[in-house]
């Protein structure tokens, strides 16, 4: 199986051998397909993150639930996506996005990996048409119940719980989408972002177990990973995999679910810093 990340060079090496999957989305309400559409890298297909990616809501749930195993099915079927397909996910974003999609894949036994540094990474030119594609066989498996926490694990002191938000929100100063602010009790905040360089590329291993290490991930930890909606805890978790930490598991309802529980406690305030920053 493919590590969690390739670079470029890798992903135009073996052009012809994977499917590039375009999974751009925006929290500011921006189209994804729109983006899409005014430039994508040769022959990727666009990979809609609330059709394909997500479930509905529910009145207690988070934002993005996992979707059905049928539904995950349909949408990588229709999207030329096989069960002996290789995936290379990719946003504008240092994979913030993606990192979801392939996250499912890798979790169900796909190959699937991310694109380090993303679009800009991989330069010019860009298509703007869509390519044709045939659907393709995949296989609806149900989601790994070890890869998968829930509530009460993301409050027990047992697991090392991570909050992949950024820390303005993990504070409680501001909260601009979800009814409460704060974050989980225990929880240590590790924003995505900074699984990335100046340059929008993965640190390196050593730098990356590093952080982990400093958040209080060691060898054999119990690691639960959240965010806003699950949606860019998947980057932590694939950063958790690619420094040899992993795999950990994802609270698919996160902050968005938690935050209408207004029976389960929360924290503000907390470290302004981490405790380990990349030089």
């Amino acid at each position: 199986m493919l590590p969690p990340v390739v670079g470029a060079a890798w992903a135009k090496a073996h052009r012809g051998e994977v499917v590039l999957a375009d999974v751009r989305w925006y929290l500011d309400g921006r189209s994804g397909q729109e983006a899409y559409n005014c430039g994508h890298l040769p022959g990727a297909v666009f990979v809609d993150l609330d059709r394909w990616l997500a479930g509905d809501a529910g009145s207690r749930g988070g934002r993005h639930p996992l979707p059905s195993p049928e539904t995950f099915a349909l949408g990588m079927s229709a999207l030329g996506i096989g069960d002996d397909s290789v995936v290379v996910g990719y946003d504008d974003q240092g994979g913030a996005i993606a990192a979801r999609l392939v996250w499912m894949l890798r979790v169900t036994g796909h190959d699937a990996a991310l694109l380090d540094g993303g679009l800009r990474a991989w330069g010019r030119p860009l298509e703007t048409g869509s390519p044709v594609v045939a659907p393709t066989p995949f296989i609806s498996r149900a989601w790994p119940g070890e890869r998968l926490a829930h509530v009460d694990d993301a409050t027990d002191p047992a697991n090392v719980v991570l909050d992949a938000r950024d820390p303005e929100r993990y504070r409680g100063e501001k909260e601009p989408i979800d009814p409460r602010a704060g974050h989980i009790p225990g929880a240590r905040n590790l924003p995505w972002k900074d699984n990335l360089g100046s340059n929008g590329r993965f640190l390196p291993v050593e730098a990356l177990r590093l952080r982990f290490e400093a958040a209080g991930v060691f060898e054999g930890a119990s690691v639960v990973s959240y965010c806003g909606s699950g949606v860019t805890a998947c980057h932590n978790l694939l950063a958790l995999e690619l420094c040899g930490l992993g795999p950990g598991r994802l609270y698919p309802g996160s902050w968005s679910e938690y935050a209408k529980m207004h029976d389960r406690p929360l924290e503000t305030g907390g470290p302004r810093r981490p405790r380990w920053r990349p030089k």
